[in-house]
């Protein structure tokens, strides 16, 4: 790949999978900006996420993260590290697609469960997992945005690997070299 085509790097996949710490370590290793379509719809309605899922439902999220996703990918030479759901939208994966290179991070439910685990410790359940089932119901999402993750133009699986080797096997499949840290 000619590293002058890669306008945009795109992590996607299902929440917990890795998106914000490959993403990080992305920006660390290559110099790019991070940004995250979470953070940015967060910011843009100032307020959380699960208040506009209260307020708005899903649809109304869906739409604010579309215009999200429309306004980052006008710029290039970003990490962008897209919502569990937003590559599952067909406007937001054809934009990520035609945008930049697109990375699905993937793990196993059981993975993806137990992140989330350590991550909420006391705080509320992502909104999408309420209920009595959170390993049926990741089982279940997983499934239904398979075919759409499919789609993007490479799949790594994050189970064993670190956010590092994750981010540096992305650089080299676009053929970016790891900028050197000056101590």
């Amino acid at each position: 790949m000619n590293v002058d085509q890669v306008r945009n790097i795109f992590l996607v996949g299902f929440m917990a999978s890795g998106k914000t710490s490959v993403g990080i370590a992305l920006t660390r290793l290559s110099g790019w900006p991070f940004i995250d379509t979470d953070d940015e719809v967060v910011r843009w309605a100032g307020k959380s996420i699960d208040m506009i899922f209260q307020g708005s439902g899903e649809d109304g999220f869906r739409e604010l993260e579309q215009s999200v996703i429309n306004t980052i990918c006008q710029r290039d030479g970003r990490i962008i590290a897209a919502g569990g759901g937003a590559f599952v939208d067909q406007t937001n994966r054809s934009r990520m697609l035609e945008s930049g290179e697109v990375f699905c991070l993937d793990a196993s439910a059981n993975t993806i469960l137990g992140r989330l685990s350590s991550q909420t410790g006391n705080e509320p359940v992502r909104p999408l997992l309420a209920g009595e089932d959170p390993l049926g119901r990741v089982q279940e999402l997983m499934a239904e945005r398979q075919p759409a993750y499919s789609e993007a133009h490479h799949t790594i699986r994050t189970d064993k690997l670190t956010p590092d080797e994750i981010a540096s096997l992305i650089l080299l499949t676009c053929g970016l070299e790891p900028r050197v840290s000056g101590g």
